[in-house]
């Protein structure tokens, strides 16, 4: 539930200037999630919203770049040590680790906080990552390429 209705907020973030945490209620609830004003403000801060000015001068929420977001040293480290290759396909990234370090290698990727990604599915051993665009794929590659390489 929860990973749908954030994903539901972040595409109404996304198609509309959305300026304050009422009319982000509205809008869910206009799209039949139940929701209190607590939980829209865990989850802006789960996802780390920003409010950006937006074209018309107002400030509105939006999702962090993914050049603004850091990676914290536990995950980074985790990475380091658990991930063996990466690779892709045209938008789908594939990320190999050390025998059941999958889930938490994905989990370290997820808190990196990029909003070209689609969704990942973590196993023993292997990560899928569905990116946005294959420039997307290109980008998560590299700048996990610089993590494992900070090592």
């Amino acid at each position: 539930m929860k990973y749908n209705r954030q994903n539901e907020i972040m595409a109404l973030i996304s198609e509309n200037e959305i300026e304050t945490q009422e009319d982000l209620s509205e809008r869910l609830r206009s799209k039949g999630y139940m929701v209190t004003q607590a939980t829209i403000s865990r989850d802006i801060r789960e996802m780390k919203l920003v409010k950006v000015s937006s074209s018309s001068g107002r400030y509105k929420y939006a999702l962090p770049r993914h050049d603004e977001t850091t990676i914290s040293t536990k995950f980074r480290n985790l990475l380091i040590e658990t991930v063996q290759g990466l690779d892709s396909a045209n938008n789908i990234v594939v990320v190999k680790t050390c025998a059941g370090m999958a889930q938490g290698a994905a989990a370290a990727i997820d808190s990196m906080g990029r909003d070209d990604v689609v969704g990942s599915v973590a196993g023993d051993d292997t990560i899928i990552i569905v990116m946005r665009t294959n420039e997307a794929s290109s980008s998560l590659i590299m700048d996990l390429r610089e993590i494992l390489a900070s090592g």
